[in-house]
Protein backbone atom coordinates (compact mmCIF):
# COMPACT_ATOMS: atom_id res chain seq x y z
CA UNK A 1 0.00 0.00 0.00
CA UNK A 2 1.39 3.42 -0.93
CA UNK A 3 2.29 5.67 1.98
CA UNK A 4 0.59 9.00 2.49
CA UNK A 5 2.84 12.08 2.34
CA UNK A 6 3.16 12.23 6.11
CA UNK A 7 4.89 9.28 7.68
CA UNK A 8 6.28 8.58 11.11
CA UNK A 9 8.44 5.76 12.39
CA UNK A 10 7.65 4.29 15.79
CA UNK A 11 10.07 2.46 18.00
CA UNK A 12 9.49 -0.56 20.18
CA UNK A 13 11.15 -1.69 23.36
CA UNK A 14 12.21 -5.12 24.56
CA UNK A 15 10.63 -6.30 27.75
CA UNK A 16 13.89 -6.12 29.67
CA UNK A 17 14.37 -2.40 29.14
CA UNK A 18 12.52 0.84 28.54
CA UNK A 19 15.13 2.08 26.08
CA UNK A 20 14.03 4.87 23.76
CA UNK A 21 14.82 4.08 20.14
CA UNK A 22 15.13 6.77 17.46
CA UNK A 23 12.21 7.87 15.26
CA UNK A 24 12.44 9.51 11.89
CA UNK A 25 10.81 12.76 12.90
CA UNK A 26 9.38 12.40 16.39
CA UNK A 27 10.40 10.81 19.64
CA UNK A 28 7.90 8.60 21.42
CA UNK A 29 8.49 8.18 25.13
CA UNK A 30 7.49 4.61 25.93
CA UNK A 31 5.75 3.81 29.17
CA UNK A 32 5.49 0.18 30.13
CA UNK A 33 2.00 -1.25 30.34
CA UNK A 34 2.80 -4.92 30.66
CA UNK A 35 5.73 -7.27 30.63
CA UNK A 36 6.48 -9.30 27.52
CA UNK A 37 9.05 -11.92 26.67
CA UNK A 38 12.14 -11.21 24.63
CA UNK A 39 11.59 -10.63 20.90
CA UNK A 40 8.02 -9.46 21.53
CA UNK A 41 8.05 -5.71 20.99
CA UNK A 42 5.49 -3.11 21.95
CA UNK A 43 4.30 -0.56 19.41
CA UNK A 44 3.77 2.69 21.28
CA UNK A 45 1.48 5.64 20.67
CA UNK A 46 3.92 8.23 19.26
CA UNK A 47 4.09 11.90 20.21
CA UNK A 48 3.22 13.68 16.97
CA UNK A 49 3.55 17.17 18.44
CA UNK A 50 4.79 18.91 21.56
CA UNK A 51 1.22 19.48 22.80
CA UNK A 52 -0.10 15.98 22.10
CA UNK A 53 -1.03 13.99 25.22
CA UNK A 54 -3.07 11.25 23.57
CA UNK A 55 -3.76 10.02 20.06
CA UNK A 56 -6.63 8.39 18.27
CA UNK A 57 -6.27 5.37 16.01
CA UNK A 58 -7.86 6.38 12.71
CA UNK A 59 -7.31 2.98 11.12
CA UNK A 60 -4.90 0.09 11.11
CA UNK A 61 -3.41 -0.31 7.64
CA UNK A 62 -2.16 -3.76 8.56
CA UNK A 63 -4.10 -6.57 10.24
CA UNK A 64 -3.12 -9.04 12.91
CA UNK A 65 -0.90 -11.74 11.43
CA UNK A 66 0.45 -9.55 8.61
CA UNK A 67 4.19 -9.59 7.98
CA UNK A 68 5.80 -6.17 8.23
CA UNK A 69 8.91 -4.78 6.63
CA UNK A 70 10.98 -1.97 8.04
CA UNK A 71 9.67 1.40 6.81
CA UNK A 72 6.21 0.04 5.92
CA UNK A 73 3.12 2.02 6.99
CA UNK A 74 1.20 0.18 9.69
CA UNK A 75 -1.35 2.49 11.30
CA UNK A 76 -2.83 5.97 10.82
CA UNK A 77 -2.85 8.07 14.01
CA UNK A 78 -4.82 11.28 14.55
CA UNK A 79 -3.06 13.90 16.63
CA UNK A 80 -4.52 17.22 17.74
CA UNK A 81 -4.01 18.70 14.27
CA UNK A 82 -3.28 16.07 11.63
CA UNK A 83 -3.53 12.43 10.59
CA UNK A 84 -0.19 10.73 10.07
CA UNK A 85 0.97 7.37 8.79
CA UNK A 86 3.15 5.51 11.27
CA UNK A 87 5.86 3.24 9.86
CA UNK A 88 7.40 0.21 11.52
CA UNK A 89 11.01 0.45 12.58
CA UNK A 90 11.45 -3.34 12.49
CA UNK A 91 10.72 -6.37 10.37
CA UNK A 92 8.31 -8.79 12.00
CA UNK A 93 4.71 -9.93 12.40
CA UNK A 94 1.89 -7.78 13.77
CA UNK A 95 0.82 -10.24 16.46
CA UNK A 96 -1.85 -8.27 18.31
CA UNK A 97 -3.66 -4.95 18.08
CA UNK A 98 -4.12 -3.53 21.57
CA UNK A 99 -5.93 -0.28 20.64
CA UNK A 100 -8.54 -0.74 17.93
CA UNK A 101 -9.75 1.67 15.24
CA UNK A 102 -11.49 4.72 16.69
CA UNK A 103 -10.04 4.28 20.17
CA UNK A 104 -7.62 6.62 21.91
CA UNK A 105 -4.53 5.97 24.00
CA UNK A 106 -2.09 8.20 25.90
CA UNK A 107 1.25 9.01 24.33
CA UNK A 108 3.64 6.20 25.18
CA UNK A 109 0.94 3.57 25.68
CA UNK A 110 1.21 0.27 23.84
CA UNK A 111 -1.11 0.10 20.84
CA UNK A 112 0.14 -3.15 19.29
CA UNK A 113 2.58 -6.03 19.60
CA UNK A 114 5.25 -7.04 17.11
CA UNK A 115 6.98 -10.44 17.10
CA UNK A 116 9.74 -12.04 15.06
CA UNK A 117 8.26 -15.49 14.44
CA UNK A 118 4.81 -17.14 14.13
CA UNK A 119 5.52 -19.23 17.23
CA UNK A 120 5.39 -16.10 19.38
CA UNK A 121 2.02 -14.85 18.07
CA UNK A 122 -0.07 -16.85 20.56
CA UNK A 123 2.02 -15.66 23.49
CA UNK A 124 1.73 -12.03 22.31
CA UNK A 125 -2.06 -12.33 21.98
CA UNK A 126 -2.27 -13.70 25.52
CA UNK A 127 -0.22 -10.78 26.84
CA UNK A 128 -2.39 -8.33 24.91
CA UNK A 129 -5.53 -9.87 26.41
CA UNK A 130 -4.06 -9.54 29.90
CA UNK A 131 -3.22 -5.88 29.32
CA UNK A 132 -6.64 -4.91 27.95
CA UNK A 133 -8.85 -3.08 30.47
CA UNK A 134 -11.43 -5.42 31.96
CA UNK A 135 -14.94 -4.56 30.76
CA UNK A 136 -17.17 -3.10 33.41
CA UNK A 137 -20.62 -4.37 34.17
CA UNK A 138 -23.26 -3.12 31.73
CA UNK A 139 -25.02 -1.11 34.41
CA UNK A 140 -21.77 0.70 35.26
CA UNK A 141 -20.33 1.18 31.76
CA UNK A 142 -23.55 2.48 30.19
CA UNK A 143 -25.94 3.94 32.78
CA UNK A 144 -29.57 3.46 31.90
CA UNK A 145 -32.30 6.05 32.10
CA UNK A 146 -33.30 4.67 35.50
CA UNK A 147 -29.76 5.16 36.76
CA UNK A 148 -29.77 8.79 35.63
CA UNK A 149 -32.89 9.40 37.72
CA UNK A 150 -31.28 8.32 40.97
CA UNK A 151 -29.04 10.14 43.37
CA UNK A 152 -25.51 8.73 43.40
CA UNK A 153 -24.56 7.27 46.79
CA UNK A 154 -21.72 8.75 48.80
CA UNK A 155 -18.57 7.83 46.85
CA UNK A 156 -16.02 5.54 48.46
CA UNK A 157 -12.81 7.15 49.72
CA UNK A 158 -10.04 7.52 47.18
CA UNK A 159 -7.92 4.42 46.91
CA UNK A 160 -4.31 4.15 45.93
CA UNK A 161 -3.47 2.23 42.78
CA UNK A 162 -2.91 -1.39 43.68
CA UNK A 163 -0.93 -2.58 40.67
CA UNK A 164 2.35 -1.00 41.70
CA UNK A 165 4.01 2.34 41.03
CA UNK A 166 3.24 3.92 37.69
CA UNK A 167 2.91 7.34 36.16
CA UNK A 168 -0.47 8.96 36.78
CA UNK A 169 -2.42 9.52 33.57
CA UNK A 170 -5.31 11.97 33.79
CA UNK A 171 -7.27 14.17 31.43
CA UNK A 172 -6.55 17.93 31.57
CA UNK A 173 -10.01 18.57 33.05
CA UNK A 174 -9.40 15.95 35.73
CA UNK A 175 -6.12 17.63 36.70
CA UNK A 176 -7.87 20.98 36.88
CA UNK A 177 -10.62 19.60 39.10
CA UNK A 178 -8.09 17.86 41.34
CA UNK A 179 -6.30 21.13 41.90
CA UNK A 180 -9.58 22.98 42.47
CA UNK A 181 -10.89 20.49 45.04
CA UNK A 182 -7.45 19.82 46.60
CA UNK A 183 -7.48 16.13 45.71
CA UNK A 184 -4.20 14.21 45.49
CA UNK A 185 -4.58 12.87 41.97
CA UNK A 186 -1.98 10.17 42.60
CA UNK A 187 -4.42 8.46 45.00
CA UNK A 188 -7.35 8.40 42.57
CA UNK A 189 -8.28 5.21 40.75
CA UNK A 190 -8.91 5.89 37.07
CA UNK A 191 -11.90 4.36 35.32
CA UNK A 192 -10.97 5.48 31.79
CA UNK A 193 -9.07 3.57 29.11
CA UNK A 194 -5.72 2.22 30.35
CA UNK A 195 -6.58 3.43 33.86
CA UNK A 196 -6.79 7.06 32.85
CA UNK A 197 -8.31 9.35 35.50
CA UNK A 198 -11.45 11.16 34.33
CA UNK A 199 -13.16 14.23 35.82
CA UNK A 200 -15.82 11.95 37.29
CA UNK A 201 -13.13 10.00 39.17
CA UNK A 202 -11.81 13.21 40.73
CA UNK A 203 -15.30 14.39 41.68
CA UNK A 204 -15.97 11.04 43.30
CA UNK A 205 -12.74 11.32 45.29
CA UNK A 206 -13.71 14.84 46.35
CA UNK A 207 -17.06 13.60 47.64
CA UNK A 208 -19.27 15.51 45.23
CA UNK A 209 -21.80 14.27 42.71
CA UNK A 210 -20.46 13.93 39.15
CA UNK A 211 -21.26 16.84 36.87
CA UNK A 212 -23.57 16.51 33.86
CA UNK A 213 -20.71 16.97 31.39
CA UNK A 214 -18.85 13.91 32.57
CA UNK A 215 -20.08 11.14 30.33
CA UNK A 216 -18.02 8.40 32.05
CA UNK A 217 -19.23 8.23 35.67
CA UNK A 218 -17.11 6.34 38.16
CA UNK A 219 -18.07 2.76 38.88
CA UNK A 220 -19.98 2.62 42.16
CA UNK A 221 -22.40 0.25 43.91
CA UNK A 222 -26.06 0.41 42.93
CA UNK A 223 -27.95 3.07 44.93
CA UNK A 224 -30.10 1.82 47.76
CA UNK A 225 -33.14 3.93 47.00
CA UNK A 226 -34.13 6.08 44.01
CA UNK A 227 -35.22 9.68 44.29
CA UNK A 228 -37.41 11.68 41.89
CA UNK A 229 -34.61 13.76 40.33
CA UNK A 230 -30.82 14.01 40.48
CA UNK A 231 -29.35 16.70 42.66
CA UNK A 232 -26.33 18.81 41.83
CA UNK A 233 -23.47 19.49 44.22
CA UNK A 234 -25.27 22.64 45.40
CA UNK A 235 -28.41 20.65 46.17
CA UNK A 236 -30.62 21.98 43.37
CA UNK A 237 -32.29 19.75 40.82
CA UNK A 238 -30.19 19.18 37.70
CA UNK A 239 -31.80 20.46 34.48
CA UNK A 240 -33.48 17.85 32.33
CA UNK A 241 -32.03 17.31 28.85
CA UNK A 242 -33.71 19.26 26.07
CA UNK A 243 -35.97 16.95 24.04
CA UNK A 244 -34.43 16.04 20.72
CA UNK A 245 -30.94 17.18 21.73
CA UNK A 246 -27.87 15.01 21.29
CA UNK A 247 -24.40 15.00 22.80
CA UNK A 248 -21.55 15.19 20.29
CA UNK A 249 -18.06 14.55 21.71
CA UNK A 250 -15.20 16.76 20.59
CA UNK A 251 -12.89 15.51 17.89
CA UNK A 252 -9.21 15.45 18.75
CA UNK A 253 -8.72 18.71 16.85
CA UNK A 254 -11.67 20.40 18.58
CA UNK A 255 -10.30 19.31 21.95
CA UNK A 256 -6.94 20.87 21.09
CA UNK A 257 -8.59 24.12 19.99
CA UNK A 258 -10.69 24.23 23.16
CA UNK A 259 -7.61 23.65 25.31
CA UNK A 260 -5.74 26.48 23.58
CA UNK A 261 -8.66 28.84 23.95
CA UNK A 262 -8.88 28.16 27.68
CA UNK A 263 -5.13 28.70 28.04
CA UNK A 264 -5.42 32.04 26.28
CA UNK A 265 -7.62 33.31 29.13
CA UNK A 266 -4.55 33.45 31.37
CA UNK A 267 -2.87 36.04 29.12
CA UNK A 268 -3.69 39.75 29.68
CA UNK A 269 -4.60 41.06 26.24
CA UNK A 270 -5.76 44.32 24.71
CA UNK A 271 -7.10 45.20 21.28
CA UNK A 272 -6.39 48.03 18.88
CA UNK A 273 -8.34 48.75 15.68
CA UNK A 274 -7.07 50.63 12.65
CA UNK A 275 -8.75 51.67 9.36
CA UNK A 276 -6.75 51.00 6.20
CA UNK A 277 -7.52 52.35 2.72
CA UNK A 278 -7.29 49.52 0.19
CA UNK A 279 -7.72 51.11 -3.26
CA UNK A 280 -4.05 50.57 -4.15
CA UNK A 281 -4.13 47.08 -2.64
CA UNK A 282 -7.20 46.14 -4.68
CA UNK A 283 -5.49 47.37 -7.84
CA UNK A 284 -2.40 45.30 -7.08
CA UNK A 285 -4.51 42.22 -6.39
CA UNK A 286 -6.28 42.49 -9.73
CA UNK A 287 -2.87 42.72 -11.38
CA UNK A 288 -1.25 39.70 -9.70
CA UNK A 289 -4.34 37.50 -9.28
CA UNK A 290 -3.96 35.96 -12.79
CA UNK A 291 -0.46 34.88 -11.74
CA UNK A 292 -1.85 32.80 -8.88
CA UNK A 293 -1.34 35.27 -6.03
CA UNK A 294 -3.99 35.18 -3.30
CA UNK A 295 -5.15 38.02 -1.07
CA UNK A 296 -4.08 35.99 1.97
CA UNK A 297 -0.52 35.86 0.66
CA UNK A 298 -0.53 39.63 0.08
CA UNK A 299 -1.76 40.34 3.62
CA UNK A 300 0.73 37.88 5.14
CA UNK A 301 3.58 39.47 3.20
CA UNK A 302 2.53 42.97 4.30
CA UNK A 303 2.29 41.88 7.94
CA UNK A 304 5.72 40.23 7.77
CA UNK A 305 7.30 43.36 6.32
CA UNK A 306 5.76 45.44 9.11
CA UNK A 307 7.00 42.97 11.74
CA UNK A 308 10.56 43.45 10.48
CA UNK A 309 10.34 47.07 11.63
CA UNK A 310 8.54 46.23 14.90
CA UNK A 311 10.14 43.04 16.28
CA UNK A 312 8.44 43.34 19.68
CA UNK A 313 5.11 42.49 18.02
CA UNK A 314 6.75 39.28 16.81
CA UNK A 315 8.07 38.44 20.30
CA UNK A 316 6.86 35.70 22.63
CA UNK A 317 6.23 35.59 26.39
CA UNK A 318 5.60 32.13 27.86
CA UNK A 319 6.38 32.22 31.57
CA UNK A 320 5.49 35.79 32.51
CA UNK A 321 9.07 36.47 33.62
CA UNK A 322 10.86 37.13 30.33
CA UNK A 323 10.16 37.25 26.63
CA UNK A 324 11.94 36.16 23.47
CA UNK A 325 12.60 38.14 20.32
CA UNK A 326 11.99 35.58 17.57
CA UNK A 327 14.67 35.64 14.87
CA UNK A 328 12.23 34.25 12.26
CA UNK A 329 9.00 35.84 11.15
CA UNK A 330 6.59 32.94 10.74
CA UNK A 331 3.08 34.09 9.89
CA UNK A 332 0.38 31.58 10.84
CA UNK A 333 -2.92 31.96 9.00
CA UNK A 334 -6.17 30.59 10.44
CA UNK A 335 -7.95 28.13 8.13
CA UNK A 336 -11.35 26.53 8.76
CA UNK A 337 -11.38 22.86 7.82
CA UNK A 338 -13.91 20.11 8.24
CA UNK A 339 -14.27 19.47 11.97
CA UNK A 340 -12.02 22.19 13.29
CA UNK A 341 -9.55 25.02 12.83
CA UNK A 342 -5.85 24.96 12.02
CA UNK A 343 -3.17 27.57 11.39
CA UNK A 344 -0.68 26.62 8.65
CA UNK A 345 2.52 28.63 8.97
CA UNK A 346 4.25 30.63 6.26
CA UNK A 347 7.80 30.39 7.56
CA UNK A 348 10.18 33.30 6.92
CA UNK A 349 7.36 35.19 5.22
CA UNK A 350 9.43 38.36 5.10
CA UNK A 351 12.17 36.68 3.05
CA UNK A 352 10.00 35.04 0.36
CA UNK A 353 8.82 36.95 -2.69
CA UNK A 354 5.08 37.34 -3.12
CA UNK A 355 4.72 34.72 -5.85
CA UNK A 356 6.68 32.03 -4.00
CA UNK A 357 4.82 32.87 -0.79
CA UNK A 358 1.46 32.43 -2.52
CA UNK A 359 2.53 29.10 -4.01
CA UNK A 360 3.67 27.92 -0.58
CA UNK A 361 0.35 29.00 0.90
CA UNK A 362 -1.68 26.98 -1.61
CA UNK A 363 0.39 23.89 -0.80
CA UNK A 364 -0.18 24.36 2.93
CA UNK A 365 -3.95 24.76 2.50
CA UNK A 366 -4.16 21.57 0.45
CA UNK A 367 -2.22 19.65 3.11
CA UNK A 368 -4.31 21.17 5.90
CA UNK A 369 -7.60 20.10 4.33
CA UNK A 370 -6.18 16.61 3.79
CA UNK A 371 -4.98 16.62 7.44
CA UNK A 372 -1.45 15.96 6.24
CA UNK A 373 0.44 18.90 7.75
CA UNK A 374 3.69 18.15 9.52
CA UNK A 375 3.80 19.56 13.10
CA UNK A 376 6.39 22.22 12.21
CA UNK A 377 3.98 23.43 9.52
CA UNK A 378 1.30 24.39 12.04
CA UNK A 379 2.94 24.98 15.43
CA UNK A 380 5.90 27.24 14.55
CA UNK A 381 3.99 30.51 14.09
CA UNK A 382 5.25 33.70 15.74
CA UNK A 383 2.35 35.93 14.57
CA UNK A 384 -1.14 34.97 13.41
CA UNK A 385 -3.40 36.39 10.71
CA UNK A 386 -7.15 35.72 10.66
CA UNK A 387 -9.08 36.94 7.61
CA UNK A 388 -12.87 36.88 7.65
CA UNK A 389 -13.14 39.71 5.17
CA UNK A 390 -13.68 37.17 2.39
CA UNK A 391 -17.00 36.33 4.09
CA UNK A 392 -18.11 39.96 4.20
CA UNK A 393 -17.36 40.43 7.92
CA UNK A 394 -16.44 44.07 8.40
CA UNK A 395 -14.84 43.77 11.86
CA UNK A 396 -14.13 41.20 14.55
CA UNK A 397 -11.73 40.44 17.38
CA UNK A 398 -9.51 37.37 17.37
CA UNK A 399 -8.38 35.33 20.40
CA UNK A 400 -4.63 35.34 20.98
CA UNK A 401 -3.08 31.89 20.43
CA UNK A 402 -0.95 30.69 23.36
CA UNK A 403 2.75 31.25 22.80
CA UNK A 404 2.40 34.23 20.46
CA UNK A 405 2.50 37.96 21.00
CA UNK A 406 -0.22 39.15 18.64
CA UNK A 407 -2.94 38.12 16.20
CA UNK A 408 -4.40 40.30 13.46
CA UNK A 409 -8.09 40.17 12.49
CA UNK A 410 -8.76 41.50 8.99
CA UNK A 411 -12.25 42.61 7.98
CA UNK A 412 -13.78 43.16 4.56
CA UNK A 413 -12.85 46.06 2.34
CA UNK A 414 -15.95 48.20 1.68
CA UNK A 415 -16.66 51.52 -0.08
CA UNK A 416 -16.61 54.33 2.48
CA UNK A 417 -17.32 58.05 2.18
CA UNK A 418 -14.30 60.02 3.35
CA UNK A 419 -13.64 63.73 3.79
CA UNK A 420 -10.18 65.22 3.20
CA UNK A 421 -8.64 68.11 5.13
CA UNK A 422 -10.17 70.62 2.73
CA UNK A 423 -13.68 69.28 3.29
CA UNK A 424 -14.02 67.51 -0.06
CA UNK A 425 -15.76 64.14 -0.03
CA UNK A 426 -14.69 61.04 -1.90
CA UNK A 427 -15.49 57.34 -1.86
CA UNK A 428 -12.65 54.96 -1.12
CA UNK A 429 -12.41 51.30 -0.18
CA UNK A 430 -11.50 50.83 3.46
CA UNK A 431 -11.02 47.83 5.72
CA UNK A 432 -10.79 47.63 9.50
CA UNK A 433 -7.90 45.75 11.07
CA UNK A 434 -8.05 44.73 14.74
CA UNK A 435 -5.00 43.35 16.53
CA UNK A 436 -5.16 41.45 19.83
CA UNK A 437 -1.83 41.54 21.69
CA UNK A 438 -0.17 40.27 24.85
CA UNK A 439 -0.01 43.33 27.10
CA UNK A 440 2.86 41.86 29.11
CA UNK A 441 5.29 42.56 26.27
CA UNK A 442 3.43 44.76 23.77
CA UNK A 443 2.09 48.16 24.75
CA UNK A 444 -0.37 50.47 23.07
CA UNK A 445 2.28 52.64 21.43
CA UNK A 446 4.04 49.56 20.05
CA UNK A 447 0.88 48.25 18.46
CA UNK A 448 -0.15 51.65 17.10
CA UNK A 449 3.25 52.07 15.45
CA UNK A 450 3.05 48.60 13.94
CA UNK A 451 -0.43 49.29 12.52
CA UNK A 452 0.73 52.58 11.04
CA UNK A 453 3.55 50.77 9.25
CA UNK A 454 1.18 48.04 8.07
CA UNK A 455 -1.24 50.67 6.77
CA UNK A 456 1.50 52.45 4.81
CA UNK A 457 2.54 49.18 3.16
CA UNK A 458 -1.05 48.38 2.19
CA UNK A 459 -1.71 51.87 0.89
CA UNK A 460 1.54 51.86 -1.11
CA UNK A 461 1.93 48.18 -1.99
CA UNK A 462 4.63 48.44 -4.66
CA UNK A 463 7.22 47.15 -2.19
CA UNK A 464 5.29 43.87 -1.84
CA UNK A 465 6.30 42.75 -5.34
CA UNK A 466 9.99 43.66 -5.06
Amino acid sequence: MASLPNTLSFSSSLSTTATLLPCRRFVAFPRRRFSVQAKIREIFMPALSSTMTEGKIVSWIKSEGDKLSKGESVVVVESDKADMDVETFYDGILAAIVVADGETAPVGAAIGLLVDSPEEVAEAKAKAAQSAPSPAAPSAAAPSAAALETTPPPPPPAKSVSDGPRKTVATPQAKKLAKQHKVDIATVVGSGPFGRITPADVEAAAGIAPSKSNVSPPVSPAPAAPTPAPKSAAGSAAPAPIPGSSVVPFTTMQSAVAKNMVESLSVPTFRVGYPVTTDALDALYEKVKPKGVTMTAILAKAAAMALVQHPVVNATCKDGKNFVYNSNINVAVAVAINGGLITPVLQDADKLDLYLLSQKWKELVEKARAKQLQPHEYNSGTFTLSNLGMFGVDRFDAILPPGQGAIMAVGASKPTVLADKDGFFSVKNKMLVNVTADHRIIYGADLAAFLQTFSKIIENPESLTL
